[in-house]
């Protein structure tokens, strides 16, 4: 079976990294979705689909130097706001449930999921409410600078990439 006349192969693989880029883009703020790998996978299939002619070897190895620095900066962040002011293993766990039920709501569940679930799992650890608060506004901090530097990562990656294909 073929493809139909005039359609080029290559053309088809670049639309599907393209989406596999934004995918990924929108993966850097959905706690659901891993962002950067899949960010990484559409630039490593769209270099693939070029041959590597303009996005080679040396780029790409780059581009995963920054993806796994990104990932490493996901699992870091929220834990070191959250033990910075004592949280519990429960408050982490708390933290990283509340983001994934956070996802039903929206973005007021991004937002407020892990720092309720940080704040529930410290109280059912057995602290009082003040520091269950502390803990579950450290983990929601530690999240949010954890976001912002996934975001600034995956503009680079991607101003890296498109510098690339255009020079």
């Amino acid at each position: 079976m073929g493809y139909p006349a005039g359609v080029d192969l290559a053309i088809v693989w670049y639309i599907i990294a393209g989406i596999l880029i934004l995918i990924g883009l929108a993966g850097t703020v959905l706690p659901v979705l891993p962002g950067v790998p899949i960010m990484y996978a559409g630039m490593f299939l769209a270099a693939w689909a070029g041959h590597f002619a303009r996005v080679g070897a040396a780029t790409l190895i780059l581009l995963a130097v920054l993806a796994t620095i990104s990932i490493a900066l996901d699992f870091i962040a929220g834990a070191l706001g959250a033990k910075r002011v004592g949280a519990s293993p429960h408050a982490q766990w708390g933290a990283f449930f509340g983001a994934i039920v956070g996802i039903l709501f929206g973005i007021p569940g991004l937002i407020l999921g892990p720092f309720i679930g940080a704040l529930v799992g410290q109280f059912m650890s057995g602290s009082g409410v003040s520091h269950s608060t502390r803990v579950g506004i450290a983990t929601w901090i530690g999240l949010l600078f954890g976001t912002i530097a996934k975001l600034a990562i995956s503009f680079t990656m991607l101003g890296i990439f498109v510098l690339m294909l255009v020079f």
